[in-house]
């Protein structure tokens, strides 16, 4: 089997500021302490499904130097740069289609470049079990986190059986849900969490893109020929911004009636918000989670502490401190999502 990874490397991460910035987002960043970024840690959690030489990245033309200094072993063909961000649907279609030319019978995996994952060798055999379904046939499968509790801040996944660890028809694909409702998705059983990770084959997706987003397929068409050219970067120059801002959700996976998703708990998390990333730390005797050498912290309890240069706090209970580059953000984890309208006073 031919298999290829394609990572999607160009989102920013502002509810992570001022550690993610603009220029330094998310995916390039320690966010955990563990010595790996999260897009070193996305790169290995594949190396057992494919070799260097099968992993491709895409992400914006501002961070091309990063992926190389992170990623030095994948070649310089497989790092697409896209001159300006179009959402999801544009970047798979772009990276396929880039994979196809040279692999026709590819199988792929697409995967975000942000995202954590615990439980690496459950997680590998899933994807080995969707590689060898979409591998002989024409589906689509996502992969599903079976959710343990009423997350109100992800999309979710219907299946039309609740049989984790096995491959299942999806019935609905749903908008994040109030309350209430995602109460009763994670009652259900048959909900999973829509963690943007799919597997499929070269000619399986360009089908479906020709089917359902034909506009971007034949922006596509007009952007293959100068593939592995050195004319490559100025036709998607010219070419790449006119296609839809959709994402690959809409785009395909919500119109198509051949989607399977296959879904278990591996510790995943997107790490989209500073208690998210406390979540996935060790935590201290007083359920401190502490990213930084030089930290000291007194009479603090629960707190998630993240800083590249000397911090002191004392008396503080639930709240976040993160600091980086001079700029310095506390806030109370229960108010964690003005964080990203704080970011924007300062990022222009």
């Amino acid at each position: 089997m031919d298999t290829h990874v394609v990572i999607m490397a160009g989102g920013v991460g502002s509810r992570l500021w001022p550690v993610s910035t603009p220029d330094r987002p998310k995916q390039f960043i320690d966010l955990l302490g563990t010595g790996r970024t999260l897009i070193q840690m996305t790169a290995d959690r594949f190396s057992g499904i494919c070799g260097p030489d099968r992993l491709w990245v895409v992400t914006s033309e501002k961070y091309e130097s990063l992926v190389r200094e992170q990623l030095p072993m994948i070649p310089s063909d497989n790092i697409l740069t896209e001159p300006e961000p179009r959402n999801t649907a544009p970047c798979i279609a772009y990276a396929c289609r880039k994979i196809s030319a040279r692999h026709p019978d590819a199988n792929v995996v697409v995967t975000p470049a942000d995202a954590f994952v615990a439980d690496v060798s459950g997680f590998e055999a899933a994807i080995r079990k969707a590689l060898d379904f979409t591998a002989g046939s024409t589906a689509i499968v996502t992969v599903g986190i079976s959710p343990d509790r009423p997350e109100t801040g992800y999309g979710y996944v219907c299946a039309e059986e609740n049989r984790p660890g096995e491959i299942v028809k999806v019935s609905a694909f749903k908008e994040k849900p109030d309350r209430k409702t995602a109460e009763f998705y994670l009652s259900a059983g048959n909900y999973h969490w829509n963690a943007g990770i799919f597997v499929w084959t070269v000619r399986t997706i360009e089908s479906q893109l020709r089917l359902h987003a034909p506009s971007i397929a034949g922006v596509m068409d007009m952007i293959a020929p100068s593939f592995y050219t050195p004319s490559e970067r100025q036709a998607l120059a010219e070419h790449f911004g006119r296609c839809e801002k959709i994402s690959i959700d809409y785009a395909v996976m919500e119109k198509s009636d051949d989607i399977y998703v296959i879904a278990g708990d591996f510790g995943w998390s997107d790490l989209g918000s500073w208690s998210a990333v406390r979540r996935h730390m060790a935590l201290d005797a007083d359920g401190n989670a502490v990213v930084g050498d030089r930290v000291t912290l007194s009479g603090c309890r629960n707190c998630i502490v993240h800083a590249s240069g000397p911090l002191a706090a004392e008396g503080l209970d639930g709240f976040v401190v993160a600091e980086r580059d001079g700029k310095t953000l506390v806030c109370r984890l229960s108010e964690e999502q003005r964080v990203k309208e704080f970011s924007e006073r300062f990022v222009k």
